[in-house]
């Protein structure tokens, strides 16, 4: 179609010096008009960005998996941000990977240089496999044992004990649990949740645990099943802010005060957070920095090899949702 030779189209797609850049711009745009699959990026040549990268949204465990959830607009926010800074281009994956094959498809057919997942969901065994021949990706999400791949993520663990031994120091001792303990972030804040109430010399009661998935209406069944119940408690831990915010609504609807009666933390420092009535108290995640670590790593990939995960701090944010 282009009218030259095979391996001047190759020289093209991986933007050599030996093709000239008229020639280079018409092969890239028959190669987008016609779906052409082939492993490079744009040639910076052609596009000035420094490189091209992708985000890429496994369905969630224990979310909506909904782009519009805060959480996630706030930390696509970071990596934008980060992203422009670096004079990088960013591309937006619908594409919902379930195996091996899919990640492998999403890596090698798209034009992106690097790509950051924004969680493991169920994919972490095909994520471990991947590295073994692929080191151009990065996980948002928590690290989890025999893990051969880079993740950045905080300390969830660390996170949880922290707002639990809040809600303990304020000498609350029927503290909730709300959080869908199959995804690997609750369960590890729930862990930390468990290990604030052993610190103390607490047991927690396993009927204050609940199953809340990262959405408000799912927070509201929560806290109707416990006064349902009549189950007794005096603080929540939630696994996120929005979960924190619907069993807010909750209880006050219930006519119960917050926190007069119950105290509430969540888990993100959403920017709603701070504007809710009353406003929550949260541990906080700085979306801005996960969003230059992702990017300085991935644009470090091809020079280091095998990229090193980390952990980013957490701070815990006092509002009024604790009274304290």
């Amino acid at each position: 179609m282009a009218g030259v030779s095979a391996a001047t189209v190759s020289r093209a797609l991986n933007d050599s010096p030996l093709v000239n850049l008229e020639t280079k711009r018409r092969l890239w745009r028959l190669a987008q008009e016609h779906n052409y699959p082939f492993r490079p990026s744009m040639p910076t040549a052609l596009s000035s960005a420094l490189a091209t990268l992708m985000v890429a949204i496994p369905r969630p465990q224990g979310r909506t998996g909904k782009i519009a959830d805060p959480f996630f607009e706030e930390l696509i926010g970071g990596i934008v941000e980060a992203a422009r800074n670096s004079s990088c281009d960013l591309l937006l994956s619908h594409i919902d990977p379930a195996s091996l094959d899919d990640l492998s498809a999403l890596m090698n057919s798209s034009r992106a240089d690097g790509v950051i997942f924004l969680g493991q969901s169920s994919l972490h065994q095909h994520l471990n496999r991947l590295a073994e021949t692929e080191h151009r990706f990065i996980v948002w999400g928590g690290s989890l044992p025999g893990q051969k791949y880079c993740s950045i993520g905080t300390d969830n663990a660390k996170g949880g004990e922290r707002a639990t031994a809040h809600l303990i120091r304020l000498g609350r001792r029927r503290i909730a649990f709300f959080g869908d303990t199959r995804a690997t972030e609750a369960m590890q804040r729930y862990q930390g949740y468990q290990q604030a109430h052993e610190r103390a010399g607490l047991r927690p009661d396993p009927s204050l645990t609940l199953p809340a998935h990262f959405e408000i209406e799912s927070a509201e069944a929560a806290v109707d099943a416990l006064l349902a119940r009549k189950i007794a408690f005096d603080g929540i831990f939630a696994a996120s802010d929005l979960i924190a915010l619907g069993a807010i609504r909750a209880l006050m609807r219930a006519g119960l005060s917050v926190p007069g009666d119950v105290s509430v933390v969540g888990y993100d420092n959403v920017a709603l957070a701070a504007y809710s009535r009353p406003s929550l108290t949260t541990i906080s995640q700085n979306m801005d920095m996960a969003g230059r670590l992702m990017i300085s790593k991935l644009l470090k990939a091809d020079a280091t090899g095998a990229l090193q995960s980390e952990f980013l701090p957490t701070e815990l944010i006092v509002r009024e949702s604790c009274g304290s």
